[in-house]
């Protein structure tokens, strides 16, 4: 079958055109309408949907070849394959649009710690952690004397100035509040080694690096190492999505509940004695 087409086919139009046809299976404008996007040049839009007319001729003369050959029993098998297919999608993007509707889906901290506390066992480090601050500077930084002094007392007023020259640094992180994994920073930090990386695993600890980079103050004010308890802070996104999970079976299975009790309530669905 050789059909040509151009770029009249994409033309508006409310008429049921048919594009090809096997057998008595018709092919539709309707079918093809949206394949090829405005701007595509008149070739590349008769090669797309060519293209597409063959694929679908041939997977319409395979269907047909198996409704001559294949025995009735398969083909209702297969029919009522189709049907529950049907049915499962419908069931799934309803039971969805109504989770949706109704899911609560903020855990608040109160909510994530009694999850936590009851399942702390499972939050086990598969790596380590770290509390730490850093700044990478020139080696011939002006003032390098005072920063270093200002980065290992750090107090708030030292904070605040560090974070006002920051700019001079060639990086830093001066958030020593939050976990960050052990591999970041030595993915990060190049000065950061296999040899010199146990210094960082050293709570309270002040550690100096240089390469030809420049020198690198780290301070680390705080460790956890593999197998520790993981802290709430650091596991929370993985708290809440399996509360907010737990809240959707939950959900879903007071829908299945009420949705049959309502049938019978409203006479849609009785069992015939």
């Amino acid at each position: 079958m050789t059909t040509v087409l151009s770029c009249r086919f994409f033309k508006k139009t409310d008429e049921q055109i048919p594009i090809a046809r096997v057998n008595e299976s018709y092919l539709y404008y309707e079918d093809i309408k949206d394949l090829v996007s405005d701007g595509t040049s008149k070739e590349d839009s008769t090669l797309v949907v060519q293209s597409f007319i063959n694929r679908w001729a041939t997977q319409q003369l395979f269907v047909d070849g198996a409704l001559l050959n294949l025995n009735e029993e398969k083909q209702d098998a297969f029919n009522k394959l189709v049907a529950q297919y049907k049915n499962d999608l419908y069931t799934k993007a309803y039971i969805e649009a109504l989770v949706k509707k109704n899911i609560d889906t903020i855990v608040n901290i109160n909510q994530a710690q009694d999850y936590y506390n009851r399942n702390k066992e499972v939050f086990k480090l598969n790596e380590e952690l770290l509390k730490f601050r850093y700044i990478h500077v020139d080696e011939n930084i002006i003032d390098f004397k005072n920063i270093k002094e200002k980065f290992k007392r750090y107090n708030d007023k030292d904070r605040k100035e560090l974070d006002s020259i920051s700019i001079q640094f060639k990086s830093y992180s001066l958030n020593d509040s939050i976990w960050i994994r052990l591999t970041q920073i030595v993915d990060k930090i190049p000065v950061v080694t296999t040899e010199n990386k146990k210094e960082l695993l050293k709570k309270s600890n002040f550690v100096q690096l240089k390469d030809s980079l420049g020198v690198y103050l780290m301070q680390i004010n705080d460790v956890l190492l593999r197998n520790d308890n993981a802290p709430l802070e650091y596991v929370k996104p993985t708290i809440d999505q399996i509360v907010i999970n737990n809240r959707k079976l939950e959900l879903i299975r007071e829908l299945e509940k009420d949705i049959t009790k309502d049938a019978i309530k409203n006479k849609q669905f009785e069992i015939y004695d």
